[in-house]
Formats: C-alpha cells, sequence, structure tokens
C-alpha cells in the first residue's frame, strides 16, 4: 500500500509543479501586457494599442497549459483571425466614411453574418475563430460609437496590433527565461506514466499469485487509484503531442499516444481478469511463482524503454514499436481452461509484443468530389448558433450600454464549442468566475492606489485563476472568466471609477450569457442531463452496431476500425456529460440519477473494452484457422458469432423508449429483428481436438494457443454478455424517469 501512496502523491506532485509552472508563466505573459500597455513607448501604448483588454484575452486563450510548440501554433491561430477579420473590417470602414455612426441593430446585423462566415469552415482551427468573433464584436462596437475622426478606419489596424500583442506576449512567456518545450514536458510524463505502470503491473502480479480471493481483491483495489492517476497522465501525454510538430516540423514525432491507449486498454483488462479470478491449488503455486519471476522482467525491460522514450529519437521508436508475436508466453501456467487467466495471458502477452488494438488510429478515408466542400449539419448548426448569439448579444449590449456593449459579445464569443454542451453548466461558471475576478479587482483598486502596484495584485491572482481552471467547480470556461475579470480592471487605466466599470461589465456578461441561453434553447435545447440521457441511446446504438459488425477475417476492415474507435469516443464523451449533468444548476428538473448513468458508463466501458480484446482474438484464431486445427475452430468461430448476435438482439429488447431527436439521428433499419438470446456461450472440449504426438512440440504449442485465444474469447464473450444485462437495466431505469 505504501508504494500506491508514493505512486499517487509523485503524480500529484508532478502535476502541482507543472501547473504552478502553467500559472507562472501565465502571469508573466499578462505582466508584459500590463508593462508594455501602461509603460511601453508612448507611439506604441498611445497609437497603436487602444484594446488592452484584447491583448489580455489573446494571451490567457493562448497560453492555458500550453507549450513552446502549443504557443507557436496560437500565434499562428491568431495570425488566421487576423487575415480572415483585419483587410475586410478595414476596408468596411472606410467605406463608411470616418464620421458614420453605425445603428445598434446594423451592427448587429453585421455581427451575424461576419460570424457565420468565419464559423462556416471545418479547415480554420476553433483557438482562430474564437479571436475572430473577438475581433468582429469590437470592430462592430467601434462603429457604433464612431468618434468622429478621419481615422476611425484604422481601428481594425489598431485592434490588429492588440492581438499580436498578446499573441507575442504569451509566445515569449513560454520562451524565457527557458524554452517550455512540448518535447521535455512529454519526456517528464512519460517517466512518471512508466512508473505508475511499473506498480500497476506489479499489483497484477501480486494479485495472480494471491492464495486467497480477500487478498486478490485488497490488490485490485490498490490498483484503482493508480489507473485513474494513469489515465489522467495519458490524456495530459495525448494533449501536450500536439505542440510538438511545431518545435520541429521538420522531424515527424512518433505517435506515442496511441501505444499508451494500448497499454492502458491492455492493463484494465488484466484487471477486469482479476476481479473475475479464482485462486490457485496449492499444487501450482510453484509454476505460479516461476511465471511471475519471468515475465515480471520482460514487462519491467518493456516499461523501462518508455522511461528513455524521447519523441525524435528514432532508436527508440524502433524499439517501442516492436515486431508482435503470437508464441505463448513462457513458462506456461496451469489451469488452461480459466478464461480470465486465458485473457489475463493475452492481454499480457499484448502488453509485451505492441499488439495493433482498436484504439489505434485508423487510416483515414479521405472524401471524393464536392463532399468535401458541402458543409455538414453540425457545421451549419455551429456557425447558426454562433451567428445568432454574438449578434443577439451584441445587440443587447449596445442598446443598455453603448460604451461598454462589448462585454456582452466577448463574453461568449471565446466560449464557443463545437458540437453540443451543457449550457446551464457553462453559464453558471462563466458568471460566477466573472464576478470572482471582477471582485477582487474592485478590492485591489481600493486597496492599491498605483498602477504598479495594482499590477503586481494581478500576478497572484492569475496563478489563482489558473488552478481554478482544473477545479471542478469552475472548469476552464470559469477559470478563465476569472482571470479576464481581474486583468479588464487592475490592466487598464482611464477607465472611470472601478465599481461602476465593474457592475457594468458584470451587467453586460449577464446580457450576453442570457442571449447564449436563449440562442441554445432555441436551436438545440439541452441540458446536461438532457444530452446525458440522449447520448446514452447513440452509446447503446452504437455499441449494437460494433457487436453486429464483429467479423473472423484475418484483417479486420477501416470501416470496423472506424466504429469500434467511434464507440470508444462516445462512451469518453458520456463520461464527460454526466460529470457534467452532476454540478449542474437543477432549477425546475428532476433530480439528476448520477449513480445510474455512472454504472453505465462503467459496463459500457467494460463491454467496448472486452469487445476490442474479442475483435483481437478472432483475427488470430482466424489466421490459426489454416492449421491443421481450422475445422474446429472454424465451428468455434460460428458459435462465437451466433452468441454475439443472440446478445445484441437481447440488448435491444431492454431498450424501451428511445427519445425523438436519438431516433432522428439513427439510420432506418439498423435496429435487428427481436429473436431469442438462448444462444449459449460455447463450452471447449478439448478431447475434441487432436492429441499432440511425443516430442512433437510445435503441434502441442499450437494447440495450447489455439485452445487459449478461444477461452479468452469465450470469457470476453460471457463478460460482453453480463454487461449487456447492465446496461439493460441502467437503460430501463433511465427510460422510466423520462416517461
Amino acid at each position: 500500500m505504501g508504494s500506491t501512496t508514493c505512486t499517487v502523491a509523485e503524480r500529484r506532485r508532478a502535476a502541482w509543479r507543472m501547473r504552478l509552472s502553467s500559472a507562472s508563466r501565465t502571469a508573466a505573459a499578462c505582466a508584459a501586457v500590463g508593462v508594455t500597455t501602461l509603460y511601453g513607448p508612448e507611439f506604441l501604448r498611445a497609437r497603436h494599442i487602444k484594446f488592452a483588454a484584447f491583448s489580455y484575452l489573446t494571451a490567457v486563450t493562448i497560453i492555458s497549459d500550453a507549450t513552446a510548440g502549443e504557443a507557436l501554433r496560437g500565434c499562428w491561430h491568431a495570425l488566421c483571425a487576423m487575415a480572415q477579420v483585419v483587410p475586410l473590417a478595414v476596408l468596411w470602414r472606410w467605406l463608411l466614411g470616418p464620421a458614420a455612426q453605425m445603428p445598434p441593430l446594423a451592427a448587429g446585423a453585421a455581427v451575424a453574418t461576419a460570424a457565420f462566415a468565419v464559423a462556416l469552415p471545418e479547415c480554420t482551427h476553433l483557438t482562430a475563430k474564437k479571436i475572430a468573433f473577438g475581433q468582429i464584436v469590437l470592430v462592430s462596437c467601434a462603429a457604433v460609437l464612431g468618434d468622429g475622426s478621419t481615422g476611425g478606419f484604422m481601428h481594425p489596424m489598431y485592434l490588429g496590433a492588440s492581438t499580436a500583442l498578446g499573441a507575442l506576449a504569451a509566445l515569449f512567456a513560454l520562451l524565457l527565461p527557458y524554452p517550455g518545450l512540448a518535447s521535455c514536458k512529454v519526456q517528464k510524463l512519460c517517466r512518471v506514466y512508466a512508473e505508475n505502470a511499473s506498480q500497476r503491473m506489479n499489483l497484477y502480479l501480486r494479485a495472480l499469485t494471491a492464495t486467497d480471493k480477500q487478498t486478490k481483491i485488497e490488490l485490485v483495489s490498490q490498483s484503482k487509484p493508480l489507473s485513474e492517476t494513469g489515465s489522467k497522465l495519458f490524456q495530459s501525454i495525448k494533449i501536450s503531442e500536439d505542440g510538438l510538430w511545431w518545435e520541429r516540423p521538420w522531424r515527424k514525432p512518433t505517435k506515442l499516444g496511441e501505444r499508451l491507449q494500448s497499454m492502458e486498454l491492455e492493463m484494465r483488462g488484466i484487471e477486469y481478469s482479476l476481479i473475475s479470478s479464482t485462486p490457485f491449488q496449492a499444487a501450482e503455486q510453484q509454476q505460479i511463482s516461476e511465471f511471475t519471476r519471468a515475465i515480471s522482467t520482460r514487462i519491467e525491460e518493456k516499461i523501462e524503454q518508455l522511461r528513455c522514450y524521447s519523441p525524435f529519437n528514432s532508436k527508440v521508436e524502433t524499439e517501442l514499436v516492436g515486431a508482435s508475436s503470437s508464441a505463448l508466453l513462457e513458462p506456461r501456467l496451469p489451469s488452461p481452461n480459466r478464461g480470465w487467466l486465458s485473457l489475463y495471458l493475452s492481454c499480457v502477452h499484448m502488453f509485451l509484443n505492441e499488439a495493433t488494438c482498436c484504439d489505434s488510429e485508423p487510416p483515414a478515408k479521405p472524401e471524393a468530389g464536392l463532399k468535401r466542400w458541402i458543409p455538414s449539419h453540425e457545421r451549419l448548426m455551429f456557425a447558426t448558433k454562433c451567428s445568432l448569439s454574438l449578434s443577439l448579444a451584441v445587440l443587447l449590449g449596445l442598446l443598455f450600454d453603448k460604451e461598454n456593449g462589448c462585454w456582452a459579445g466577448l463574453t461568449i464569443a471565446i466560449s464557443f464549442v463545437e458540437g453540443r454542451q451543457a449550457i446551464f453548466t457553462v453559464a453558471n461558471s462563466r458568471l460566477q468566475g466573472t464576478a470572482l475576478g471582477s471582485v477582487y479587482g474592485v478590492i485591489c483598486c481600493f486597496l492599491f492606489h498605483y498602477e504598479v502596484l495594482r499590477l503586481l495584485a494581478l500576478l497572484p491572482w492569475i496563478v489563482v485563476a489558473t488552478f481554478l481552471r482544473h477545479s471542478r467547480m469552475f472548469g476552464q470556461t470559469g477559470g478563465v472568466s476569472a482571470a479576464i475579470g481581474a486583468l479588464v480592471i487592475l490592466g487598464r487605466k482611464n477607465y472611470g471609477v472601478p465599481t461602476e466599470f465593474a457592475i457594468a461589465r458584470l451587467t453586460e456578461v449577464v446580457i450576453g450569457i442570457t442571449a447564449f441561453i436563449v440562442v441554445e434553447l432555441f436551436l438545440q435545447p439541452t441540458t446536461a442531463a438532457t444530452l446525458s440521457r440522449n447520448h446514452a441511446y447513440l452509446t447503446v446504438s452504437a455499441l449494437q452496431d460494433c457487436v453486429k459488425g464483429t467479423r473472423t477475417k484475418k484483417n479486420q476492415t477501416s470501416d470496423e476500425f472506424l466504429d469500434m474507435r467511434h464507440l470508444n469516443q462516445l462512451v469518453s464523451q458520456l463520461k464527460g456529460l454526466v460529470a457534467d449533468a452532476e454540478v449542474e444548476p437543477g432549477f425546475w428538473f428532476l433530480p439528476f440519477r448520477g449513480a445510474c448513468y455512472k454504472k453505465l458508463v462503467r459496463s459500457l466501458s467494460n463491454a467496448t473494452d472486452m469487445l476490442c480484446f474479442i475483435t483481437h482474438n478472432l483475427e488470430l484464431l482466424s489466421k490459426l484457422a489454416e492449421t491443421e486445427f481450422g475445422s474446429q475452430i472454424s465451428n468455434e468461430l460460428q458459435l462465437f458469432e451466433e452468441t454475439l448476435s443472440a446478445s445484441c438482439m437481447y440488448l435491444e429488447q431492454g431498450i424501451i423508449t428511445e427519445p425523438e431527436s436519438v431516433l432522428d439521428e439513427m439510420e432506418a433499419g439498423k435496429l435487428c429483428s427481436r429473436e431469442k438470446r438462448d444462444v449459449p456461450v460455447t463450452k471447449h472440449n478439448e478431447t475434441e481436438w487432436p492429441e499432440a504426438k511425443v516430442g512433437d512440440g510445435d503441434h502441442e504449442n499450437l494447440r495450447e494457443m489455439v485452445i487459449q485465444y478461444l477461452n479468452a474469447t469465450r470469457f470476453c464473450i460471457s463478460s460482453v454478455m453480463k454487461e449487456m444485462e447492465d446496461i439493460k437495466f441502467c437503460m430501463r431505469d433511465i427510460g422510466s424517469l423520462q416517461d
């Protein structure tokens, strides 16, 4: 237990150090913007940097938990946003004339048109779209105010300069005093992950040799916090990998994320098999001890390669991606007919031989012809949502207060996400973050009367806001809002009385969030609980498709890989939606059944993992069918397919109601007809298999290999059926709650 606690504590310390480093660099970027706008050269701060608040917003948007490579990518996105907005905005202001003042209604229409044009293309990154949305809002609000000067058409240029200042401040903060490279971050995370994986595998080996059930349960329980830590480390590595190419575009980084995803799947399979395991007899303990001693050395060698991982080291890449082998593990274990043991050995074999799993990236299918240029329904819905939300927020904000009307649009410009989102959760966290940051800014204005002290007071708050981004209560949206809420009060000057500005800004924030909620409810009336329920039906439908699509061919097709990968993504999304629904304000809605949804997510995750193992084992068995055991293997595979088909039909009977919105998204004719479920999982009889001749070692090895894969597949199928039973009851519970 002590080693487990130590590993979890090490992970927490590593996470704390990384967040503190991110917070200090964010504070440095904001300090650079503040010093430039308040104390920079006269020609720069008086003539060019006239939108200091947007400089802060750009810096915070780019630098959030970023590395140097990701900051370079953020600068590129800022440049793309400026290229989309600034030239056309200059031309538009010049055509309007120097003294022209647009009415708020015309400004709202202009925002709607421009936002739709920016949001529609799929090739533009979401970060570039957020920055472009903010620029559109500021340009339109400036046109409504109209200062009457002859240089009004230059305002978009000043806005572009402010955007560039924020992007450069974020970049320099990640380069100085030493570069925060993505490669270094990935290497550090890999070492921590390798230690985590080593601890988990040691616990799994100890659980295998345990002499009683209680000891097995205790050892598996000790691995639970390590599994959660490993999953978080994997997600951090996967996110950090995005910045590797920007640091060295001339070299192709290794795809470590795919390998770690397979390792996570294999370790989950080992843990699942141990939960269903039974202790060995006393006479078998000697063989078990020999096996664990031999296999632990090989496992440690494989993990040591991960400790030495380098993103651009081709030698290490070759070591990590070894050749896959189908040979049995040595030394052999007793009782080959134990299904859980066969799955255990199969997962260890995959762990050691870098087997390709269903989670790995399949080859992408390029879309041909005009189909690439036709926007999908999701793209049109996202563009319409952005257009209407921004235009309504700007219109209402300007009608209420022309001087501060831009804050209503800026509030939601940086909060859009592609796809559906939990609107009340996002609105709640943004309001709380803005209020908290504004109150802090007003208090600091009363306490400190010098601009230098106010600027210094910003730095600890930026650190606090960075940690708030990782909290469950505030999240990314609330943390960014808290930072910006204080920045726009303490990091500017000549804005009037701080309390009046804070109240006006909070009012505009409420107006913007109200417009956002109204448009969301009009276009996609979804709460987090509703999203969770609809997504649960879609995920179960995808599970049915994967079960029906499981084949016994040598090579899985690209469509089958895509279906399995899509199912994994749906399960992950459902887990996130359930977490959002648990913290969402209840209002007049029914209480959210969090326990039921968590059980459903757990069963779906287990069923998905088992399907991956089934697919892997069936592919190996289909290759072995060309051997002398071909007829026996073919008979078993046919029975496996019949069992999976019957299980799918049984699951369909458990779904008694489906939301209309989900039915519209499902293809007609996908659901199979209801038939009997009672197709038994096949029982293996060794007497049906040809016996090995004396001294024929290859024949015996092949025979044991086939038996092991068949037993592992049989155990996985029975596990899928058990998980489907739980899924059926969970879906009935969800359906009865809806009724």
